[in-house]
């Protein structure tokens, strides 16, 4: 920091220590008076700043009872005017001496912007068309000690929004709106499965075992038990035992933990849609992927076309569905389908600059890394890509046609992974053996991948029908929805490094 900036910051926090005495001095001014806001326990609230404008007609001359934050104030002789700043937008406020009376004129002259006050009045229109609540009786309910950031250029520290997601709320009506995209499409998405006949669950966040997923977790103790436990890095393995015991459509939409790296598309928890359905498979799973963020964008945003990172996105459905091996020989030009040799595929990769270093050597995972390295990014239209090779597909069901490969897709948008599915496997002597070669991983120092679960394999003998499932990043849908460029822009409060 340089000693400009030092000295910049070092006047601000005077300013801001100046402003909090003044504003301290009016609280102790009221409480000396017997009029304590911070003693007000309810106020009744009668409308809504859009219920009011949406409802002029009905409600002009009517009385109203409002309140918010007051966001800005204009005038200071006989009449002012205010922005009150509701769950629902603004509106404005005329306040008069010879409506309020000297005395209580006089105490609303006081008010802070910032500060949040309850109004009664009637509700009217100003000669210049304004749908306003003039007041007949103002209360300070909560005294604001910190000013508001300056009006003119709000709160736009990126960083500084992150950490104090309170006043980014209260300043940024873009920041409201894409929280409430947020939740209009979790409730999109519980619609949309509720109506089609699955029931919502809960499972532990807590496990013995890590699973469901190849990641790191998050490690944990459990004083009582005397044992380590592991944040969940999926719902998966829980749900599916569901689908054994006879919920043959369930969901979850829940918190995961994966302890990860941090960039613009990945924070250390995020929040997954996951779903099975029985006698489905991955083919029914597209449908429904494919339904539910169609008509999400459809239902909250009035169309089918979002615009996300600069690229026009066109989610009307008929979505493109793509092998990863039509899809590496169409980008890549090496055609895995002519290829039964595993070190054959790997040599023709490597023709093409694929890296393989520390890779197996497999027909399977020459494959995938052709894919990950050269065709994923030229994903930019919803394309589905189906039929990933088993090395990578550890909980996924072989393809009756190839058991190189698998029945799993990953959906694509602007090359983002947007949801994962599989025709799940369901044979417990397959499943047993893809475990072992995930212990088989870890003992060659890989601690990402997953751990034998027994009683899931239990699960699996007692039987598993034919079942579909799949997972879907709540966040990363909300950031197409929304154009956010971070996925920090879509959780409320992300994880962030702490200050020195």
């Amino acid at each position: 920091m340089t000693t400009e900036e030092k000295n910049v910051n070092q006047s601000v926090e005077e300013n801001l220590s100046e402003l909090r005495q003044i504003r301290r001095a009016k609280l102790k001014e009221l409480q000396d008076a017997g009029q304590d806001p911070f003693q007000i326990t309810k106020y009744v609230v009668t409308h809504r700043s859009a219920d009011i404008k949406e409802s002029f007609e009905a409600l002009e001359g009517q009385k109203a009872s409002v309140a918010g934050r007051i966001m800005s104030k204009r005038g200071m002789g006989k009449a002012i005017f205010c922005d009150l700043q509701d769950m629902k937008g603004r509106i404005q406020l005329y306040v008069r001496v010879d409506e309020l009376g000297e005395e209580a004129f006089a105490k609303f002259k006081k008010i802070d912007i910032g500060d949040i006050v309850g109004v009664e009045g009637e509700v009217f229109k100003t000669k210049r068309g304004e749908i306003s609540v003039k007041a007949h009786q103002v209360t300070l309910l909560s005294k604001s000690l910190l000013p508001l950031p300056e009006k003119f250029h709000g709160l736009t520290d990126k960083e500084t929004r992150y950490r104090q997601r309170y006043v980014d709320l209260i300043m940024n009506e873009d920041v409201r709106r894409a929280f409430q995209i947020r939740t209009a499409f979790i409730k999109h998405v519980r619609k949309y499965l509720d109506d089609r006949d699955y029931l919502e669950v809960e499972t532990p966040i807590l496990n013995t075992i890590q699973g469901g997923a190849t990641a790191r977790p998050f490690v944990t103790h459990h004083n009582t038990l005397g044992l380590d436990m592991y944040l969940r890095i999926a719902t998966e393995l829980h749900l599916k035992r569901l689908t054994v015991g006879g919920f043959e459509r369930v969901y979850e939409i829940g918190r995961i933990f994966r302890n990860e790296g941090m960039d613009p598309k990945h924070n250390p928890e995020f929040t997954t849609i996951e779903l099975y359905e029985a006698y489905a498979d991955f083919h029914d799973m597209m449908d429904i992927a494919e339904g539910i963020l169609s008509t999400a964008a459809k239902d909250i945003l009035g169309s089918y076309q979002v615009q996300w990172l600069g690229v026009d996105i066109d989610l009307t459905p008929g979505w493109k569905r793509l092998t990863m091996a039509d899809a590496v020989k169409e980008y890549v030009g090496v055609d895995f389908m002519a290829i039964s040799d595993d070190e054959e595929a790997c040599k023709a990769v490597e023709a093409e600059g694929i890296d393989l270093e520390g890779c197996e050597r497999t027909w399977g995972t020459a494959l995938y890394e052709a894919f990950d390295q050269r065709v994923e990014e030229k994903l930019i239209q919803p394309t589905f890509i189906t039929m990933y090779p088993v090395e990578v597909s550890p909980l996924t069901k072989r393809s009756p046609k190839d058991p190189r490969l698998t029945e799993r897709f990953e959906l694509f948008i602007n090359h983002s992974e947007f949801a994962n599915a599989f025709s799940e496997l369901n044979d417990p002597i397959d499943q047993r053996g893809r475990f072992e070669h995930e212990l088989a991983l870890r003992d060659m120092g890989n601690d990402e991948a997953g751990m034998m679960d027994e009683d899931y394999i239990t699960a699996l003998e007692y039987g598993l029908p034919p079942t579909g499932g799949m997972g879907i990043g709540i966040d990363r849908a909300v950031m197409m929805l929304t154009n956010s460029d971070s996925i920090r822009d879509v959780l409320l409060f992300p994880t962030m490094k702490p200050l020195d």
